[in-house]
């Protein structure tokens, strides 16, 4: 082994000490008030742990309220929620815990219980008047997430998997961020920490259930990583597709603005300089049709392969030829002078349904 990868090896196994967690936890000196997603398992219970005792070392700063989402769904995790309760408080951390009620879907489950967390999440925040959502995902999280994203074909917004801040999703609460402070941090550096520090933590078996695809990609990262594919190089290629996105905003926002001048409207219609439109890179017209149709339509978020079929079909589509499709509660129109997005009208089966409601 060489002496450099030795030193690599060293640094992912090392606990993060006192000074590494002030340059992570830096940008939250000035929230009143911070709440931690904490599960119970390793990374989780490690971010409330450093989080606590940067806290401790600070003369003033957030108040740190931890929450636990119970999503019924094994027996041992209302157990799990009181252990952490218990860590909570003799961390000097507020805890609640907050369950996940109803029936759980037998398809997509773990789909299903991550859209329930963010929104009880969101609510949480709300409550406790908290602008940020602290998570722990991880380096190996981020480098799963990217394969994932490959899996499914993702396009290049899907590449750029997690950033460090976003908003939270499925809140309901508006304006409230997602933090991930540990992005860059391999998990066997959070293990290190609570070993050093003697914090216990839950082991959740659903984390190796093959039925999940994030399970079944998590075993297949030793080999990958044995082929070059490490987690270093997954999490780098986000990074640098990160930056592809940066800059096709900036491409798609300036034309836009030199395309369509006036103010939009949500329910539109929006009109963009045809010939205008029709020179644009494939990509940035690609964003920016998929951009107005997400903004005028009403049916949620534009599928990316909806939207290439399309934006193909426009392409295709002669010059002296009017075109017109209905994607995602939108109606697309390109005459001769003019590309059009405007609200579809309401579907006849959807109005009996909303009179009936």
């Amino acid at each position: 082994m060489s002496k450099s990868a030795s030193a690599a090896d060293r640094a992912d196994n090392s606990p993060i000490g006192a000074a590494e967690a002030r340059a992570l936890f830096a940008d939250f000196a000035d929230a009143p008030v911070l709440l931690i997603a904490v599960s119970g398992g390793p990374d989780s219970t490690a971010l409330m742990w450093l989080l606590a005792r940067w806290r401790r070392a600070r003369r003033r700063g957030p108040r740190l309220v931890a929450v636990t989402v119970d999503h019924g769904l094994r027996p041992g995790a209302a157990q799990e929620a009181q252990d952490v309760a218990r860590l909570a408080q003799a961390l000097g951390i507020e805890h609640r815990t907050l369950a996940w009620r109803g029936r759980k879907p037998k398809a997509g489950l773990q789909e299903a219980a991550r859209q329930a967390r963010y929104r009880l999440l969101g609510r949480a925040a709300a409550l406790a008047g908290a602008g940020q959502v602290v998570t722990a995902h991880t380096r190996d999280d981020q480098a799963e997430t990217v394969l994932i994203r490959l899996a499914r074909g993702s396009g290049i917004a899907g590449l750029a998997a997690m950033r460090r801040i976003s908003p939270l999703p499925l809140s309901g609460a508006g304006g409230t961020e997602l933090v991930r402070p540990l992005l860059d941090v391999p998990k066997t550096r959070l293990l290190a920490t609570l070993r050093r520090a003697r914090v216990p933590f839950a082991d959740d078996p659903s984390n190796r259930d093959p039925r999940f695809t994030r399970s079944r990609l998590r075993e297949l990262m030793p080999i990958l990583a044995a082929e070059g594919l490490t987690p270093e190089r997954l999490v780098q290629l986000a990074r640098r597709v990160q930056r592809v996105e940066l800059a096709l905003d900036a491409l798609v926002d300036h034309a836009a603005q030199a395309l369509s001048p006036v103010p939009w409207s949500p329910r539109g219609p929006i009109t963009l300089d045809a010939d205008g439109f029709s020179i644009l890179p494939a990509e940035v017209a690609l964003r920016l049709l998929g951009h107005l149709v997400g903004l005028v339509g009403d049916e949620g978020p534009v599928e990316l392969g909806k939207l290439e079929a399309l934006y193909d079909d426009l392409r295709r589509t002669p010059a002296k030829m009017r075109f017109r499709r209905t994607l995602a509660g939108a109606i697309v129109t390109f005459s001769r002078d003019n590309l059009t997005v405007e609200r579809a009208p309401t579907r006849r089966s959807r109005r009996i349904s909303a009179i009936k409601s």
